[in-house]
């Protein structure tokens, strides 16, 4: 995630003194074990320690080099940095400085290494939304290759990668995986569970809709609650029902391209995107090269779904949500849901989950439990069985080809410490950014479950799977990613329609498109932009081939609402 609201967490001091000392091995690995790990691990002691001892061995070629890694200021990485890289050097002697850095910064860097040649940093955590940017552009080592190659001596055989639940995220069309999961969590519907198991609310809300408050499955029903609870007193304050934020700025595009079209039904059908047509609108063929991402070349960035998509953001900004809504920020609105005057926000980040559950917060019981949960997202009148339904940030270790070998291989070894089985179920309790399947099943988890609101129950089900980051249709993300925030923020202030903002966008990521393919610089997996035609010839064409972008414009935009009892959902879940 680029979210820079996390930077402070609770330092975690760990008892060494001289990190990269010459003494650096087991009785420095049992005292990490002692006093950070203890039994919030996957691996009993035995194993912690057979793991451990793999490290050290593996370690002694690159013991006292200094290596420098790099990622975004988030929970999970603030543990890494002042807890984990200590340990790490303590324990193999090679001095780790894990920088922390806004996640425009990261890839600034990123790109700067990839242009340049020059070693700026030996490892990065990026977003796996550059995927297809990483495989496209082939600066980045192939992890299946350096794995089975030059790295196979450094990669721990306890390393398991069926057990990461994000690797189809970081895999690329060529089957090979590109980045390793550190970190991600996913952006869900979050709702005021006592306020809908509230008698009053429950039979008012009846009496005026006709049908039952609970967690809705559709937009509509999304849009009915909203009207509820806006101008509603509960507690002596007046509520509202919908929380966003609407400022021109950098976080506004990243609002977007994480999935809300694909929420509103843009794209086509498929897991973890969409296919030949992504979430971002942009389509590709068979050989997965883009071929548009306006309505004339078969995408679908201006059409119908991503209009409609558009209005109802503004929509519900203006009519249901805190008036100073419209002049925030990601980051300053992030904590408005947890100050107790907000019924249910669309789109909340997981890792806000941390910042929900403190004692003495509105949302927060005397005994600790929320007083709200999470659920899985409604979805728009566009929307298919089969599509995504929702964003999930997975930022994922990332070695660049310009990193020398030797260097490579020792961050390497730093990236699978903090990802390991002795680490991460300490590591996913710190963070809340759950990678790993036993992790997720682990005891310790389903103990804390109670108090983190339906967190560990979407993990648990098999909704998690629709749940996916920006896929490989995206050939040059830093590139594309920010034409969105000014086109939406377009919209936003009222200087272009819903339809010209996205008009403009989708010509804006051809112009790029066109770009890249007159350059040449990705080969034959680059842009090769199709002829233009009518939406309805476009639309004929996917319909023929068993596809479904660019959809056709609905009439009838509000559908029938559709609600679910949340503790009904969360059973049939464990059915």
């Amino acid at each position: 995630m680029r979210r820079q609201f996390l930077t402070s967490t609770t330092a975690l001091v760990l008892l060494f003194g001289g990190a990269g000392q010459a003494y650096a091995g087991m009785d420095e690995a049992k005292a990490f074990l002692d006093t950070e790990i203890k039994d919030l691990s996957t691996l009993d002691r035995g194993a912690q320690e057979a793991e451990m001892q793999w490290f050290i061995d593996a370690a002694k070629p690159f013991a006292g080099m200094d290596i420098k890694v790099v990622s975004e200021p988030i929970a999970t990485h603030d543990y890494e940095a002042k807890v984990l890289a200590p340990a790490f050097t303590a324990i193999t002697g090679i001095k780790i400085t894990h920088d922390e850095i806004g996640e425009g910064d990261v890839i600034e860097k990123l790109q700067t290494q990839m242009q340049s040649g020059e070693n700026i940093y030996d490892a990065y955590v990026n977003d796996s939304d550059l995927i297809g940017t990483h495989w496209r552009y082939q600066q980045v080592r192939s992890l299946t290759k350096w794995m089975a190659n030059e790295g196979k001596d450094v990669t721990n055989p306890n390393l398991d990668l069926a057990d990461f639940i994000g690797t189809k995220f970081t895999t690329a069309p060529d089957g090979d995986l590109y980045q390793l999961p550190d970190q991600q969590f996913a952006n869900l519907y979050w709702f005021r569970y006592d306020w809908f198991n509230d008698e009053k609310n429950k039979a008012d809300f009846k009496a005026k809709y006709g049908y039952d408050l609970g967690v809705p499955v559709n937009w509509s029903a999304y849009e009915d609650i909203a009207e509820f609870f806006t101008g509603r007193e509960i507690d002596g304050k007046k509520v509202y029902g919908h929380m966003d934020y609407g400022k021109k700025d950098p976080s506004l595009g990243w609002r977007f391209t994480d999935a809300w079209l694909s929420m509103a039904g843009n794209g086509d059908k498929g897991l973890p995107n969409g296919l030949p047509v992504d979430e971002w609108g942009i389509k590709v063929n068979e050989k997965s090269q883009p071929v548009g991402s306006c309505v004339a070349r078969g995408g679908d960035t201006n059409g119908p779904a991503a209009v409609y998509s558009i209005q109802k953001y503004l929509d519900w900004l203006k009519a249901y949500a805190p008036p100073e809504a419209q002049g925030m920020t990601f980051g300053e609105s992030g904590p408005v849901p947890s100050q107790g005057t907000v019924a249910q926000q669309m789109f909340t980040y997981t890792a806000f989950t941390a910042s929900f559950v403190k004692d003495g917060l509105p949302v927060v019981n005397a005994d600790g439990t929320p007083k709200w949960r999470f659920a899985p997202s409604p979805h728009g009148v566009y929307w298919k069985e089969g599509m995504k339904l929702g964003y999930q940030d997975v930022g994922s270790w990332t070695l660049l080809k310009s990193t020398p070998d030797d260097r490579a291989k020792a961050a390497w070894l730093y990236a699978q410490f903090v990802t390991s089985k002795t680490v991460d179920v300490k590591k996913a309790h710190v963070g809340l950014t759950l990678i790993r399947e036993s992790t997720i099943q682990h005891k310790s988890f389903t103990d804390r479950a109670p108090k983190l609101g339906g967190l560990i129950e979407f993990y648990r089900s098999p909704a998690r799977v629709q749940w996916s980051p920006t896929g490989t249709n995206v050939p040059d993300y830093p590139k594309l990613a920010q034409l969105w925030w000014q086109a939406i923020g377009d919209a936003s202030s009222g200087a272009k329609t819903p339809q010209e903002a996205m008009d403009s966008l989708c010509a804006e990521q051809e112009e790029v498109l066109e770009r890249l393919e007159r350059a040449g610089v990705q080969g034959d997996i680059g842009p090769k932009l199709a002829e233009e035609k009518t939406l309805e010839e476009w639309n004929a064409d996917a319909v023929a081939k068993g596809n479904l972008a660019p959809q056709l414009k609905i009439e009838q935009e509000k559908d029938k609402p559709q609600t679910i009892n949340y503790d009904e959902l969360v059973k049939s879940w464990s059915n």
